[in-house]
């Protein structure tokens, strides 16, 4: 049975550490609406933290940074579990996030957690992932 869990207003990451932690745990788990996903901070610091994340290291040799929405959000799950070593190699395998609400999703009862969602949304200091992706270069 997976989780689907709705991405709408949702902190990157506390969104990311709770995914993670529910993985461990042997847990499937969907993350739709991933574009939707808020992160906190001014608008001008996240983007350039985000384009340095992108920029940094070479075309040969990476790190590779993502561009799109949802492989971001993957990122970021990736980076809070133990990838390298078996346990957690199978925890990400677990994991599928999408942007949008994909056919076979639509209309099931999707989870929405509440202690990760953003309290003020009218708050100007947050971005979207979306136009995080959409800076970066992303067409999604």
């Amino acid at each position: 049975m997976v989780t689907i869990i709705d991405g709408e207003g949702l902190l990157l990451g506390r969104l990311a550490s709770t995914v993670a932690k529910r993985l461990l745990d042997g847990e499937e788990i969907a993350i739709v609406n991933a574009e939707k996903s808020v992160i906190s901070g001014n608008r001008a610091r996240v983007l350039s933290n985000y384009n340095i994340k992108r920029q940094r290291g070479s075309r040969e040799g990476g790190p590779f940074f993502p561009r799109r929405p949802d492989q971001i959000l993957k990122r970021t799950i990736r980076g809070m579990l133990p990838y390298k070593r078996q346990r957690g190699a199978e925890a990400l395998k677990s994991v599928k996030v999408y942007i949008g609400i994909p056919v076979e999703f639509q209309g099931k009862a999707m989870e929405t957690i509440s202690d990760v969602h953003m309290r003020n949304l009218n708050h100007p200091q947050y971005v979207t992932l979306g136009a995080v992706s959409t800076f970066l270069g992303a067409k999604y």
